[in-house]
This record gives structure tokens, C-alpha cells and sequence, in this order.
């Protein structure tokens, strides 16, 4: 039997995962106490719950075993109050369950893995509080001095790279891929080049069951807007479809485009009030296609809605003349502006208690 996992006081102790137990049991008097079986598939389960969970902070994140988790940010980072605001909330929300986490911010997800298991040997980006940022293109910098074990390769193929003298990114990036390849495989080359954003590399990001979600996939892979444009129309009034039965209103809606080349691209909305006009958010999502890049085509869609809220029925108005009610909602309105313009861009009248009128408003 081997150590599976070990705490920050276990590791002070020297005990490391990998560990035959039986070694661990001599090293430190009175480890009975403290060992407990593994459960891989348990710890699995959990890792999936954490991802779904992290779902707050970015609409992409899938479950990295066996202790990782992917969270594509791009360009929700802002929302948070900057990238690194966002990993300081993100690994002290983890801090106060009882799960001590360290987190990084870079280019590609190779980096970002290397980077935020390495932070004793990185010399680059922003290194506080268990979080670290990456400045854009400065990945090879900061993964230089890194030892190979970052790229995420087998131990046994780290162990023949150190025979030959190999001890950090740097050395392997600097030699030619074809000797490396032909003595180690192209395991070591692909995690370079990942690591290094020569290669792209998928994440495949999990939802939680109970989100009110619909998908679409292709025979053909699409590329015109207008085509995607009747998709979005066809998943949203599914969606709002869903929602009704279920008595609730979107907040907010992820909508994720899976191109062809294994990549996905996606689009966030929010709304004022909870809604599901099918019309109204399927215009919001329209408005933000000229930001989608279809690359070579996409072959599926899906319409996530990872907030939600209550929503009664309301009856609509029996005015014989057609005409609106008085005291028209102007949610409608300021969902178009704030998700074209940004949030901070649209300001609205506040009362403010004053004796003197002009000040009464602000």
C-alpha cells in the first residue's frame, strides 16, 4: 500500500504522496491514528460538485484529476474586479470550507497548472496570497525556471530526463524536439508546446444536472451569422420553455459555441429582472455574435443558465386598444444597454435623503 495524499502537516513531516506506507508508518511514530483508506471515486464526485461550484466566476470549468480544477476566464475576469482579485475571492471562498487551494492566471491552461503548483520556483507575475497572474505573453518566461515535472509528464519519463541532466522547462525548451521525441515519445514535446500555447488543448467543461440548459449539434458545421442567429432562437425558446415549468427567470445565460476544432467560444448575458421572453433574451445574445469567431465552423451550440430566480405568472394586459400599460418596464431597455455598453456605462436617478432640492437626487 502507498500514501495517496497528505496534509500540509503530514508533509511537514516528510511524508509525501507515493510514499510506500509501511516507510511513512516508520518515519513518524503513532501514524495509525491518522491514516484513512482512499476513495478515488468519492474524491472524484466531490472534485465534479467543486467545479460546478466554481461555475460562479467563469461560464467554462471542468474537474482536473486528481486535484485540479480548469476555470476559463476570459473576459469575465472584469467582473470580479480584475484577475487577481478574482483568484484572491475564489481561493478564500475555498479557505473558509476547509480546502486549502493555490491558483494562477495565464495564457494557456499549461501554464496556469505549472505556474500554480510551482510557486516557489516561479519568478514571474503577481505572487500573492496563494494566487498568481501571468502577464499576457509571458508564459515562457515564467515557466523557464520551473522544474520539468510542471509540464505534467509520467514520474518515469521525468526520472530519464534528469539521467541526461534535465531540471527545469527552460533546458527542454531550448533542445530539439526529435531526440526527445524518439528516446521519451511526444508526450514531452505536446506538453511543451500546450504549455507554451503551440498547441491548443480542449477543456471539456462540466455543468451541474439540476441547470437549466438545452444543446444543438450539426450535421454541418456552421458559419454565418444568420445561421447561428436561427439557433439561438430555437435554444432559447427551448430554454424559456423549461424555465416556465420550472416557475423561474434567467439572471444571467452562458451561451457556448463547440467549434470544430475542439475549442469552444462563449457569450455571457445578464438581465435586470428575471425573464424568459424568448424573444427578448435571444435579441441580447444576437447583439454579441460579431464577437464570436466560428473559426472553421461550429459544429454545436449550447444555451446554459447557471443563475436563475423566481418568476411568477403574470397575465398579460386586456386592453382592448392594444395599447401598453402605464408604468411600461424599462428592464427590457436596460438590459439591451447595460450588456451593449457594459454595466458600468448605464447609470439610472437614485433619491437621496437632503433638505436642499438639489441634492435630492443623485
Amino acid at each position: 500500500m502507498v500514501v495517496a495524499a497528505v496534509d500540509a502537516s503530514a508533509a511537514a513531516l516528510g511524508l509525501r504522496s507515493g510514499m510506500p506506507l509501511a516507510q511513512a508508518q516508520a518515519l513518524v511514530v503513532g501514524l495509525d491514528a491518522g491514516i484513512h483508506p482512499a476513495e478515488p471515486e468519492a474524491d472524484a464526485a466531490a472534485l465534479g460538485r467543486l467545479a460546478a461550484w466554481c461555475l460562479r466566476y467563469a461560464p467554462l470549468s471542468a474537474a482536473d484529476a486528481p486535484d485540479g480544477i480548469w476555470l476559463d476566464v476570459t473576459g469575465c475576469a472584469h467582473l470580479h474586479g480584475g484577475e487577481t482579485k478574482l483568484l484572491r475571492d475564489l481561493v478564500g471562498r475555498l479557505a473558509a470550507q476547509g480546502i486549502a487551494a493555490q491558483a494562477a492566471v495565464a495564457d494557456t491552461p499549461g501554464a496556469a497548472h505549472a505556474v500554480a503548483r510551482s510557486f516557489s520556483s516561479s519568478h514571474c507575475g503577481r505572487e500573492l496570497g496563494g494566487v498568481a497572474v501571468v502577464p499576457i505573453g509571458r508564459a515562457e518566461t515564467a515557466l523557464a525556471p520551473l522544474p520539468i515535472e510542471a509540464l505534467r509528464i509520467p514520474a518515469n519519463i521525468a526520472d530519464g530526463l534528469r539521467l541526461l541532466g534535465f531540471e527545469h522547462v527552460a533546458q527542454l525548451a531550448a533542445t530539439p524536439r526529435a531526440p526527445l521525441t524518439r528516446r521519451f515519445g511526444p508526450l514531452v514535446a505536446t506538453r511543451l508546446d500546450q504549455a507554451l500555447g503551440a498547441v491548443f488543448e480542449p477543456i471539456t467543461p462540466v455543468f451541474p444536472p439540476d441547470l437549466v440548459q438545452a444543446r444543438l449539434g450539426f450535421v454541418e458545421p456552421l458559419l454565418t451569422a444568420k445561421s447561428l442567429a436561427a439557433v439561438i432562437a430555437l435554444l432559447t425558446g427551448t430554454v424559456c420553455a423549461n424555465m416556465e415549468k420550472a416557475g423561474q427567470g434567467a439572471r444571467r445565460l452562458d451561451l457556448l459555441f463547440e467549434r470544430v476544432d475542439c475549442s469552444i467560444q462563449c457569450l455571457r448575458i445578464g438581465t435586470a429582472r428575471p425573464s424568459r421572453d424568448a424573444r427578448h433574451l435571444a435579441r441580447l445574445l444576437g447583439e454579441k455574435l460579431e464577437r464570436v469567431d466560428p473559426g472553421l465552423g461550429v459544429e454545436a451550440m449550447r444555451l446554459v443558465v447557471p443563475l436563475a430566480e423566481p418568476l411568477a405568472y403574470t397575465q398579460a394586459s386586456a386592453s382592448l386598444s392594444g395599447a401598453e400599460p402605464m408604468g411600461q418596464d424599462v428592464s427590457v431597455l436596460m438590459d439591451r444597454l447595460e450588456n451593449r455598453l457594459g454595466a458600468r456605462r448605464v447609470w439610472r436617478a437614485e433619491a437621496v435623503e437632503s433638505d436642499v432640492p438639489e441634492r435630492s437626487v443623485r
